[in-house]
């Protein structure tokens, strides 16, 4: 499949999966383009360290309701009109952002950018109308990880695409005179970084992508037909006792963001009254997902519809899927935005090696991701694949909080490395099994898995936080950072080993994992389709 990936790059199904991962790099390279001028943002309004983080944290917020709201929409509208739609849509906060001259605009701007993070769930089907069940881990994997590539491409390139609209004038130039000096590779340098025409740039690039795809892909292959739940607002779920589940671990979604609302408050964004306020909103918000699911599966809980057999789906595979995509992705987030602290203050690197190094977590995306993909789609058990890379990615954190200064430092990047393999290559397997566990609503639940991925990075790095606090409060006011990453990592790996053994019990091997065509599918129909559009 790889060599044809690129051979036939132009062709079937082949150029559908190579328009979308773009479509997601792009929603990625605008999702991430504040941190690389976060410090030039910094000096332009004079903000504090404490607002900065707080701008980060926005643009996080959103990104758990909106993977929801994005995943029904998906099963509801198709891919083709929904990505389109949300990659037009990423052009209004860039431009809200570029155009900002408060704090609380910064801010407003970033909460509507959360919603722009939730483009992956779309992807996610379109490769699996276009891919059958026995490659669909490969195909995801690359999806996945050739796309989640723009965060690192959007650290490396923002800041030279902003120092390139520098100089060119009219449109490109905004009021300010923004200084900002970059250090590219000595002895070049500037001080001139035009940070808002870049940002706007970004959105634009996004929207007139977002028409060129509308116009250029299809929600399935021809003669296959796109199959939709009978209702969008909220999962079908096919027993009693999976609605009950499925209301249990909707709670996590809503305690998350009230846990955000906390944080803000700690930051002074909100006072006491205003997370109160907060509280009750998403509490009501739950009671309103609640009752949607309700009149999704009504009839089913007063005994008046019944599922054969083949129409039903265990809900425990979607809540392993999300425990798992917690301690995989979840955890990625969190890792990449304290390592390159980590490795600045264990072995005294200067910030640009320490955030080089670091970096390299995210570029091994391009290879672990697809790599988790194949490994599903080789071994012949998916179950025991993302066993063995859950139980793998929990030993590699365990090891890596071992990791201090009479370390050698080739050895700390190796195991940095082999564990990011096991992180990423994880994320791919659980996006092997999520089209495979009901088709129609598969929008839904890979909404709610990456929304677990979000709660997982939220929780991560407000552990950490109070890691931190408990560490200053025992040594009169100054954390010690070397016993604080050494405890969160300690927390990622106990965290791994945990759902991995969960995972032997409670996963399920999907049916169907390596079938020709996908649940619901004609084989005479899919057989008579033209080669060029099988590949």
């Amino acid at each position: 499949m790889l060599i044809e990936l690129f051979a036939r790059a132009t062709q079937g199904r082949y150029k559908i999966l190579h328009l979308t991962w773009f479509a997601f790099f792009l929603t990625f390279v605008v999702w991430f383009n504040f941190p690389p001028f976060a410090t030039t943002i910094g000096q332009d309004f004079g903000l504090e360290p404490a607002q900065l983080g707080t701008i980060g944290l926005c643009n996080v917020a959103l990104t758990v309701p909106a993977r929801i709201i994005i995943g029904m929409l998906l099963d509801k509208y198709g891919p083709r009109l929904t990505y389109s739609a949300l990659l037009i849509y990423a052009a209004i906060p860039c431009l809200i952002f570029a155009t900002a001259q408060s704090f609380n605009q910064l801010v407003f701007a970033r909460l509507l950018m959360g919603i722009v993070g939730a483009g992956f769930v779309i992807g996610i089907r379109m490769t699996a109308e276009w891919f059958p069940p026995k490659e669909v881990g490969t195909a995801e994997g690359i999806y996945g990880g050739w796309g989640n590539f723009g965060s690192a491409f959007s650290a490396f390139t923002m800041v030279l695409f902003g120092l390139a609209l520098a100089f060119l004038p009219g449109a490109f130039q905004f009021p300010e005179n923004e200084a900002f000096r970059v250090l590219l590779f000595p002895p070049f340098q500037t001080d001139i970084l035009n940070w808002r025409a870049a940002i706007a740039g970004s959105g634009i690039i996004a929207a007139l992508y977002g028409i060129f795809y509308y116009f250029n892909v299809t929600d399935t292959p021809p003669g296959k037909v796109y199959q939709r739940p009978q209702s969008a607002r909220g999962m079908e779920v096919t027993s009693v006792r999976d609605f009950w589940f499925l209301m249990v671990m909707n709670l996590p979604l809503t305690i998350i963001l009230m846990v955000l609302a906390w944080r803000l408050q700690k930051v002074n964004f909100l006072t006491q009254g205003g997370v109160y306020i907060a509280w009750i909103i998403l509490l009501g918000l739950y009671a309103f997902q609640a009752y949607n699911c309700w009149a999704v599966n009504k009839d089913l809980l007063s005994g008046a519809k019944t599922y054969t057999p083949e129409e039903r789906y265990r809900f425990k595979q979607v809540a392993m899927l999300e425990l798992t995509y917690i301690v995989n992705f979840g955890s990625e987030l969190a890792v990449v935005t304290m390592l390159p602290a980590f490795f600045e203050g264990t072995f005294g690197l200067d910030k640009a090696t320490a955030g080089t190094i670091a970096a390299s977590y995210a570029f091994m995306n391009l290879m672990s991701r697809p790599g988790g993909g194949i490994i599903s789609d080789k071994m012949g058990s998916r179950k025991w694949t993302m066993v063995i890379l859950t139980g793998g990615m929990g030993i590699g954190y365990l090891l890596m909080s071992m990791v201090n200064s009479a370390w050698p430092l080739p050895l700390a990047v190796l195991l940095t490395m082999a564990c990011s393999f096991f992180v990423q290559s994880s994320e791919g397997a659980t996006f092997a099994m999520v089209p495979l566990v009901k088709r129609r609503i598969t929008g839904q639940i890979a909404g709610n898995v990456g929304a677990y991925g979000n709660v997982g990075a939220v929780a991560y790095l407000t552990m950490r936080l109070l890691f931190t606090d408990s560490s200053a409060a025992v040594n009169a006011g100054e954390p010690l950072m070397a016993v604080v990453n050494a405890q969160f990592f300690q927390l990622l790996g106990t965290a791994g080993l945990i759902v991995a053994f969960l995972c032997v019990f409670f996963l399920d091997e999907p049916q169907g994992s390596f079938a020709d065509f996908h649940e619901g599918e004609d084989p005479a129909v899919a057989a008579s389709m033209p080669a060029t559009v099988e590949g």
